[in-house]
Parts: C-alpha cells; sequence; structure tokens
C-alpha cells in the first residue's frame, strides 16, 4: 500500500504521523502542498527510491524517515533548506560520501545518519551546522582527519562508532559534549593528553579500538564521567590510582586489556558506585522543538534529554544481562565494574566491599590470589558476581548469604574449598559448573555433601586464553546477535527523538 497521492490535499496540517504503517512506494510530491506542515513522521515502513530533491524546498522543520528502504545518495540540495532543524535518516540502504554542502543547513540541531552504507571522510563542513546532535555510527566512514567544531559550539551528543576512522583519538570536539563514542574503530596511539578538556563529558566510549600505553591520570580531570568504557584495546601498565577520584562514576569497563598490578585500594571510594540511583537525573539541557508540539501535555520540553544517561546505561549493560542470562526487563541504572581479561593480581582490597550500589563486578582471568574477601557480602545489590578464572583460595565467605539479588555466579577455576554458603538466595546459585575446578567444595548446590568431599580432589586449572579484539567485542556478544545492541542503541535514539513528536 503506498501514501494516497491526494495527501496534499491536507494542507492544514502541522503535524504528519505515518509511522509503521507499512507503507511502501515513493513519498508523494504532493506533500509539498502542505504549507503548514513542520513534522513528517514516515518512520517504519517499506517506502524507498531516492530521496525526493523537493524536501528541501518545503517547510518541514523535522523529517523523520528512519527505518525505511531509501537509497541512493544524499542530494546536495537536500542541505540547503533553511527549514530543517531534525533530519533523521537512520537504517536506510542510503550511500556515497556525505556532500559538502551538508554544511549549509544552518538552523539544523539533530542529525542522525547511522546505518546506513555512507562512506568518504567526515566532510569538515559539517561543523558549521549548530548541531545539538550528531549521530553517524554504523557505516563505512574512513579517514584519519576530522571536523574542527567550533569550541563553544553546543553539539553535546557525538556518535561516530562502528565506522573505520583511524589515527590518534580526535579531540576537535565542542568543550559542552557530554556523550563522546568513538568505539568500534581503528583509532590508535596513546589517549591525547587534550580529552581532558571536556570536562562536562558524561559518556565516554573507546572500546575496540588500538589505543595503547598506560591509562593517563589526566582522566581523572574529567569529574563529571558516569560511564567509562576502555574496553578491548592495548591499554597496558598499572590501573591508575587516580580513577578513584572519578566520583561520579557508575560504569566502568578496563576489560580485554593488558593491565597488570593490583586494584587501587581507593577503588573502594567510588561514590558513584556506592549511592543509591533509583531516582533518575536531569544532566543534559533543553533542545528547542515548536511551540505546537511542546504544546501535548504528555511532552516535557526536555525530554529528549532527561535521562539520556540513563537509555545509554541501558544499553552499554544490555550485552551483560543478555549474555549473562539475566533478566533485561527493567533495566534502569545497571552500574557495573569490569576488570576482566587483563594480568591483574594481587588480593583484591576489602574495600569493594563497599560498593553497595554495584550490579555487576567482572574479575575473571586474572592472576588475583588469596582469599575471596569477606566484605562482598556487602554487595546489597549485586546480580552478577564472576570471580572464575583466578587463583583464589580458603573458603567462600558465608557473607554470600546475605546477596539477596545474586542471580549469576561463577566461582569456576580457582581454589576454593570447604563448605558453599547457603541462603535463600544463594540456594538457587547450583548451577555445577559455577563452582567447576576447585580444591575441594560442598554443599547442596553441587549436590556433594560435606562429609563425603574427597581427600585430595585433583585440579584442573584452564586458565582461559585472552580473547583477540575481533573474536569477543562490546556489541558482537554472539553470533546470531552480532550488530543488534547497537542497533538498539540507534533504534533508541531514533525512537526517543521521535516520540518527543508524537502527540497521542
Amino acid at each position: 500500500m503506498e501514501i494516497p497521492t491526494d495527501i496534499g490535499n491536507l494542507s492544514n496540517i502541522s503535524y504528519l504521523s505515518l509511522r509503521e504503517n507499512n507503507f511502501s512506494g515513493e513519498i508523494p510530491p504532493s506533500i509539498q502542498k502542505m504549507e503548514e506542515l513542520e513534522v513528517a513522521d514516515l518512520c517504519d515502513n517499506n517506502l524507498e527510491g531516492t530521496l525526493p530533491q523537493w524536501l528541501a524546498d518545503t517547510d518541514i522543520k523535522y523529517l523523520l524517515l528512519s527505518n525505511n528502504k531509501f537509497s541512493g545518495s544524499l542530494p546536495p540540495h537536500l542541505f540547503q533548506s533553511q527549514s530543517f532543524l531534525a533530519l533523521i535518516l537512520s537504517y536506510n540502504n542510503l550511500s556515497g560520501a556525505l556532500p559538502e554542502t551538508i554544511g549549509e543547513a544552518s538552523r539544523m540541531k539533530i542529525l542522525i545518519l547511522s546505518s546506513n552504507r555512507f562512506f568518504g571522510t567526515v566532510p569538515p563542513s559539517i561543523s558549521k551546522l549548530g548541531l545539538r546532535l550528531l549521530d553517524l555510527s554504523c557505516n563505512k566512514f574512513s579517514g584519519n582527519e576530522f571536523p574542527i567544531f567550533n569550541p563553544n559550539s553546543s553539539l553535546a551528543y557525538i556518535d561516530f562508532s562502528f565506522n573505520k576512522l583511524s589515527g590518534e583519538v580526535p579531540v576537535t570536539f565542542p568543550l559542552v559534549v557530554k556523550v563522546l563514542l568513538l568505539n568500534e574503530n581503528e583509532f590508535s596511539g596513546v589517549l591525547p593528553q587534550e580529552i581532558a578538556k571536556f570536562s562536562q563529558l558524561q559518556y565516554l566510549n573507546l572500546q575496540s579500538n588500538n589505543i595503547g600505553g598506560e591509562i593517563p591520570n589526566f582522566l581523572s580531570q574529567m569529574s563529571s564521567l558516569i560511564i567509562l568504557n576502555l574496553r578491548n584495546n592495548s591499554f597496558n601498565g598499572s590501573i591508575p590510582i587516580s580513577l578513584s577520584n572519578l566520583s561520579a562514576l557508575q560504569i566502568l569497563d578496563l576489560s580485554y586489556n593488558n593491565l597488570s598490578g593490583k586494584i587501587p585500594l581507593g577503588f573502594g571510594n567510588l561514590t558513584g558506585m556506592i549511592n543509591n540511583h533509583d531516582v533518575p537525573a536531569k544532566p543534559f539541557g533543553q533542545i528547542p522543538f515548536p511551540s505546537s508540539i511542546a504544546m501535548a501535555r504528555h511532552v516535557n520540553r526536555t525530554s529528549f534529554w532527561d535521562g539520556k544517561v540513563h537509555i545509554l546505561q541501558n544499553l552499554e549493560v544490555f550485552w551483560k544481562k543478555f549474555e549473562q542470562g539475566l533478566p533485561i526487563q527493567n533495566i534502569q541504572i545497571y552500574t557495573f565494574l569490569d576488570l576482566s581479561n587483563n594480568q591483574l593480581s594481587g588480593e583484591i582490597p576489602d574495600s569493594l566491599g563497599r560498593l553497595k550500589s554495584l550490579k555487576s563486578l567482572n574479575l575473571s582471568n586474572n592472576n588475583f590470589f588469596g582469599g575471596i574477601p569477606w566484605s562482598f557480602g556487602g554487595l546489597q545489590r549485586i546480580e552478577s558476581l564472576d570471580l572464575s578464572h583466578n587463583n583464589f583460595s580458603g573458603e567462600i565467605p558465608h557473607t554470600f548469604e546475605n546477596l539477596l539479588q545474586l542471580s549469576n555466579l561463577d566461582l569456576s577455576n580457582n581454589k576454593l574449598e570447604g563448605r558453599i554458603p547457603g541462603g535463600s538466595q544463594m540456594d538457587r546459585m547450583n548451577d555445577p559448573n559455577s563452582y567447576a575446578n576447585n580444591s575441594g567444595l560442598c554443599g547442596m548446590q553441587i549436590k556433594l555433601p560435606c562429609e563425603e568431599i574427597p581427600s585430595k580432589p585433583k585440579q584442573v586449572k584452564e586458565k582461559m586464553v585472552k580473547k583477540s579484539k575481533s573474536s569477543e567485542t562490546w556489541f558482537s556478544w554472539k553470533m546470531v546477535v552480532i550488530g543488534y545492541p547497537f542497533g538498539f542503541l540507534s533504534t533508541i535514539l531514533a525512537l526517543y527523538v521521535t516520540d518527543y513528536f508524537y502527540i497521542a
């Protein structure tokens, strides 16, 4: 079914939503006659063909065409429109290089071109736009030169992830940037000190690049950081104790690197992992939207940005919960610490037990030794705890009986012995694989009464080999879901924008 050709006769409407109607064919030219139209939402259909040039000659301010089948390159004339405030073209089959005219759409605030087939370099002229949000993720952009944005512009959200960008980590972004996603590219070298100038940055994702050297101390100057993801790079040396000063940090992932040494004692003072975060914050500023839409009673003018970090956290942890078989409904703020798959050693500091808001702790595949801290019984909100493939010895602390929200536990491949603690939740941790290859554990969970422990069972230590960058990355967990979570990110992003416009 195609969009009726006489739709242009609706000349007095300002808001048109035809999303999720299975429309096919091309956008009818009669829409040009809708002189009052400000918002055109045609998302989630099967519309096809190239984007018509005449779109630039309308007075449409918000053009939402995501999740269709549009193809071809972007017409240069499209960006000569002085009406567009938001252009959302994600999840189509668009291709080619971005036109240099892209910088002429001077009023544009939101530009989302994710999940297409664009290639080439990011045009320098894109920095001329007065954007608040720029999403070019999941394309084939390449090169090591980046637009130089006005340091005083209002661009707060930048997503260049899942491309083929290379060179050193770029730092030519506005000072007010709050979300910077550069993951899944080919960046190399060391982290430039200039990145510390982004004092308002709340989410930094550099996962799955080729960045090396030591984790620099100057990251501790970025006091607004809530999410720091350096997973799957080539960082070496010890974890700087200065990271303990990031009091807002709620998600820290340093896994799949070459880090060595001990966990800093100060990690027990990470305030963001101690405090209760049930009440969402409002970390971002406003984006202007037309008053005719803002009049909708259920729409808040700041709703685009409200909770943005919480949405991003959900995306960051979605793979964790999926992979571990944890329930994924009602995800809110999911605080986690992942130091797995490094060369870390020493005893675990008791201070980690103070992180009572921590939902997931992964220290697996390292060289830790000594006993598991009894203080871990203070991890009141912990849902997933993975200490596998280390050299922990002694008994499992009886304080584990207090972990009432625990739903995933892996203590395998250590040197633990003695009785496995019981309790309302620990009794449910009865997967034998969670305790495999230890020195002599017993308990109802593994159906081995403690009085029948073999005197000296043979221990099998199977230290897991560190996976390569290509074998497991942040969003490609299992073969059947490669790319899905990031698609989830872009979809959420697009829907979050378009739902803002939706008037029930």
